[in-house]
């Protein structure tokens, strides 16, 4: 582990602007950017390709233990790749979307994938975002962030990154899917979504990413010092 390399955390529903402001302070950093969402969508997309039911554990699991799934930063951003294949666009896929809180509120699936992700943050120097990083990934984690926004402002942004990929949405739809998502996230079992004790939160409603990433890298400075690097 570098010197002075921490650990942050950033947590928060869907469409809460997590992946967009993670980039930006990886980016800032020079840390490693782990998107842990992505490896749930990874897993969702194998199940629909195969047929099988993602309400069925015990089969998810198994598919699980089944499968390499494998972050890699590029000049693009950061590649997925699931049994050794780019998945990056596929897992943006709409019908991925409104599946992945179903395969991702297994008990045994989030174990699993915590065990991996943990894995890939033990030197420190990463910032990871998800939905249970600071409470169950990074419990550790120097800085602790929990974005939120409000379903309107989420499905919003939802539907203008359709837009821009070329995506077909209909942004009632995406509200009522977010809803759902919510629903699930914060209501599963296991390492349901909940704001960690000693996490920040940050209303990104009003403000734009860069004013959100500048917030959280405040916070950076407050246990890195001022001088980010």
């Amino acid at each position: 582990m570098k010197e002075n390399n921490i650990a942050i955390a950033i947590d928060g529903p869907a469409a809460a602007g997590k992946s967009t402001v993670a980039k930006i302070i990886a980016e800032k950093l020079s840390y490693i950017y782990i998107d842990t969402g992505a490896m749930y969508r990874a897993l969702t997309l194998k199940a629909l390709n195969e047929g099988i039911n993602m309400e069925d554990k015990d089969a998810i699991v198994g598919l699980l233990m089944n499968t390499e799934i494998n972050l890699k930063q590029s000049f693009d951003g950061q590649m997925v790749l699931l049994d050794g294949l780019d998945v990056t666009k596929e897992i943006r896929y709409q019908d991925v979307t409104t599946r992945v809180s179903y395969v991702a509120k297994h008990a045994p699936v989030r174990t699993e994938m915590v065990k991996r992700q943990q894995e890939m943050a033990k030197n420190r120097g990463v910032v990871m975002d998800g939905r249970d990083i600071g409470t169950h990934v990074l419990p550790n984690a120097e800085v602790k962030i929990f974005l939120v926004a409000t379903v309107v402002e989420r499905a919003k942004r939802r539907y203008e990154e359709n837009v821009k990929k070329g995506i077909a949405s209909n942004i009632e739809i995406l509200k009522n899917e977010i809803e759902e998502r919510d629903r699930i996230d914060s209501n599963r079992e296991a390492s349901p979504l909940i704001k960690a004790s000693d996490a920040i939160e940050v209303d990104t409603t009003s403000l734009s990413i860069i004013q959100v990433a500048e917030r959280i890298l405040d916070e950076v400075a407050k246990v890195k010092g001022p001088k980010l690097k």
